[in-house]
């Protein structure tokens, strides 16, 4: 069986993840900071019918975020799909506020987390000839807001990134993208703000598995 491991799974995105691939044959690998999540996570997919389990791990934490990729990989025979979308917050920095200090914990969990993601599960992809890498960013990365500055930082480095990788991965059988979101994910979000369902976004996320002819999508397009 084909396994996503999903980096920074969730009850709203994460779990959407898994019950779209999963539908479609997938196992399912769950990675977050929680045990307690995990296991929420797992069991409800396993309610779908996925085969689902929780490795818990930090994306700020290069070697336990690693080491929980190893045991996936071991626990389900291989990763055919990453996808990396840890929830780095909504700390509010302006731009001439950004100092060392308040930008390091956005690039370790967000550029630094996929960068050690990736190489988790890059080697094996390349020899096999195929697999998939998604990561998902703001719209910030793209316009930036004055209020996220450090936030929008780490993300657009992310997905200068991930361009790349999509540009010089292709010849070796892998596919990678972004996914840019300017909208809350929820099924009940505020009044007159942005939004886009949690099971609306995961299909993206298979058609862009599946088509691989594009390095972004920006949502709402």
């Amino acid at each position: 069986m084909p396994t996503i491991a999903i980096v920074g799974a969730g009850p709203g995105l994460g779990a959407s993840l898994g019950k779209v691939f999963g539908g479609h044959g997938y196992d399912v690998a769950l990675i977050s900071r929680s045990k307690d999540n995990l296991g929420r996570l797992a069991t409800g997919l396993a309610r779908h019918g996925v085969a689902a389990e929780g490795f818990p791990a930090d994306a700020a934490d290069p070697a336990s975020l690693t080491a929980a990729l190893q045991a996936a990989a071991t626990r389900f025979g291989r990763i055919d799909v990453l996808e990396f979308s840890p929830y780095a917050g909504l700390v509010q920095v302006r731009p001439a506020d950004v100092t060392l200090d308040n930008l390091a914990p956005a690039i370790q969990e967000i550029l630094y987390g996929a960068v050690a993601a990736t190489q988790a599960v890059l080697p094996a992809m390349i020899e096999a000839g195929a697999g998939t890498l998604l990561y998902t960013t703001g719209g910030g990365a793209i316009s930036p807001y004055p209020f996220l500055a450090t936030l929008n930082a780490a993300q657009a480095g992310l997905r200068n990134w991930v361009h790349n990788l999509h540009n010089t991965l292709a010849e070796q059988g892998v596919y990678a993208g972004v996914v840019a979101v300017s909208a809350m994910i929820g099924d009940n979000p505020p009044e007159g703000y942005p939004t886009i369902a949690p099971d609306t976004l995961a299909q993206h996320y298979w058609n862009l598995h599946t088509q691989r002819d594009r390095a972004e999508l920006t949502l709402p397009s």
